[in-house]
């Protein structure tokens, strides 16, 4: 396998936070106005759409990782998808796991992420607490696609 390097993943988690905060534009003022109108209040409304921001992000990269392309739009763009240590596609709750691992990875002051420049298969920590690899997505990744794609039948 040909694991996904430390800048290639910056560049599709840039394009999935510009597609996550374009969403998150328009979904966190809808659900915070509808949670003033239906309470009577403004109180609240703002952490009732930091919540509804934050599950946009998880849904999102959840959903999609454990898709049958195991890859975000900003992954798919790059080239590269997300897999088990086998190489196989993950579910949607290692997924989950993977997401919010990512927690940690900040917490640390970025040092879950650097480290996918320096560790062996290139994980960064949330990746090493869920299981996961970054890989980029080829022939070599899945010679069943490959073969499946250039099949003359």
């Amino acid at each position: 396998m040909s694991y996904a390097g430390f800048w290639k993943r910056f560049a599709a988690a840039f394009i999935d936070l510009l597609i996550t905060s374009a969403v998150g534009g328009f979904v966190v003022p809808i659900v915070g106005l509808l949670y003033a109108a239906s309470t009577g209040t403004v109180v609240g409304a703002e952490f009732v759409g930091l919540i509804a921001g934050a599950l946009v992000k998880w849904i999102y990269s959840a959903t999609f990782e454990s898709s049958a392309k195991q890859a975000t739009l900003g992954k798919m763009a790059l080239g590269i998808k997300v897999t088990n240590i086998d190489g196989t596609r993950i579910g949607f709750g290692t997924a989950t796991l993977r997401h919010f691992g990512k927690i940690v990875s900040f917490s640390t002051l970025f040092i879950g992420y650097i480290m996918v420049a320096f560790t062996e298969k290139k994980q960064g920590l949330h990746d090493i607490m869920a299981g996961c690899l970054v890989v980029n997505k080829s022939e070599d990744n899945n010679p069943t696609e490959y073969a499946t794609l250039r099949s003359p039948h």
